[in-house]
């Protein structure tokens, strides 16, 4: 008898302890990575003074602006709407932390859907962070989930209706922020990230938003810039001006037909030019190995190549990955020649954007490169 209480007290004190331990990592993935804000951040917002009911949750995200010296016009930028795509958010970050505005205004949301960074897509084996040398040692950063963490949004239905146009999804979709636009200020909680973002933007009567993500190669809309139909003047002008600096990249009509994403709801219920970029992310697709950090930051995988040889995706692939140096720059370079264009056709609206890495400079110095020291 004293030995079987003896033996489940042991038990009792392992089953703690790795409850204990189980708990800080459950923890850890509520921590979120640091920004360091840049010189040329000029006030931090909230969404929640967009939505108040979004005050003190986890998709109470932070808005940096940036504003300049001389009126002009004004570009938002959104990372993290999916974390699980680290371009997108990166490219956010590198934004915060370096921009300087000369004319104009710039925002960036780089938690687009702070609570899909709270935890990882089930069953995908994904990393919980990605980590970078910097010229001050290494930072880490969140790799989150495509959706809203369950914890805030329970349960899915099991067919998802958009609220705006009746169009029917997956249950699953009800927890994707980029199928809940334009959002309700009622609605679910992913529903009311949206709402708030398209507050902000005809509230700020934004001129332009770029919203940022990756897809996998297989995917036809890879490379990719996805534009609303008012939009797509600029964006052909952009798509030009990319080929002559030897980057390639398609470009895409919004569909009329499929709703809740940011390239047609946004241009559809504001009066922003509504613009939605892919880059290409091997970890976001489905003939790849195993789903680590490495993948998601170099993009090396031997079934992509194996694939490419077969010919049987939209990108081209080899040894050498795709990786996050080359998305990022994607996106960077992408965002300067949108602003660029849009100055250019209409004066009113110029934003001077400077200070930021360029692709090539991407390319040969790395992200970590051009992220800043964290400040205590």
């Amino acid at each position: 008898m004293k030995g079987n209480k003896q033996t489940a007290t042991a038990l009792l004190v392992l089953s703690l302890l790795i409850a204990f331990f189980a708990g800080k990592e459950f923890l850890k993935l509520r921590e979120p990575e640091i920004v360091q804000m840049g010189e040329g951040v000029t006030e931090i917002q909230k969404l929640s003074d967009y939505l108040p009911a979004l005050r003190g949750t986890s998709a109470d995200s932070d808005i940096y602006v940036l504003k300049g010296e001389e009126e002009g016009g004004s570009v938002l930028v959104l990372g993290g709407t999916h974390p699980n795509e680290p371009s997108g958010y990166m490219t956010a970050i590198l934004l915060v932390e370096n921009a300087k505005i000369e004319k104009g205004t710039l925002y960036v949301i780089v938690r687009a859907n702070g609570s899909a960074f709270t935890h990882n897509d089930p069953q995908e084996g994904s990393p919980q962070r990605i980590h970078l040398e910097t010229p001050y040692g290494v930072r880490w950063f969140r790799y989150g989930s495509r959706a809203t963490n369950p914890l805030d949004q329970w349960p899915d239905p099991e067919v998802y209706i958009h609220a705006a146009s009746g169009q029917q999804l997956s249950g699953n979709e009800t927890r994707n922020l980029n199928r809940a636009y334009p959002g309700r200020e009622d609605g679910t909680f992913t529903e009311k990230i949206a709402f708030a973002i398209t507050k902000l933007i005809s509230d700020n009567d934004i001129d332009m938003t770029i919203d940022l993500h990756e897809a996998s190669p297989e995917y036809p809309v890879i490379n990719a810039i996805v534009a609303h139909e008012r939009a797509m003047l600029l964006a052909s002008e952009v798509v030009m001006n990319l080929e002559f600096e030897d980057i390639s990249i398609g470009l895409e009509p919004s569909p009329v037909s499929l709703r809740g994403l940011t390239h047609r709801e946004l241009g559809d219920y504001t009066n922003t030019y509504a613009i939605l970029m892919e880059t290409a992310n091997a970890a976001q697709g489905r003939l790849r190995g195993r789903t680590d950090e490495q993948l998601a930051l170099t993009g090396i995988d031997k079934r992509y190549e194996e694939a490419y040889k077969l010919g049987r995706l939209f990108v081209s692939y080899d040894e050498n990955g795709h990786p996050l140096e080359d998305r990022v720059g994607r996106h960077m370079t992408s965002i300067l020649q949108f602003a660029t264009v849009m100055g250019g056709n209409e004066p009113e609206k110029e934003i001077i954007i400077t200070n930021v890495p360029s692709y090539y400079d991407l390319i040969e110095n790395g992200v970590g490169h051009y992220l800043l020291e964290i400040k205590e």
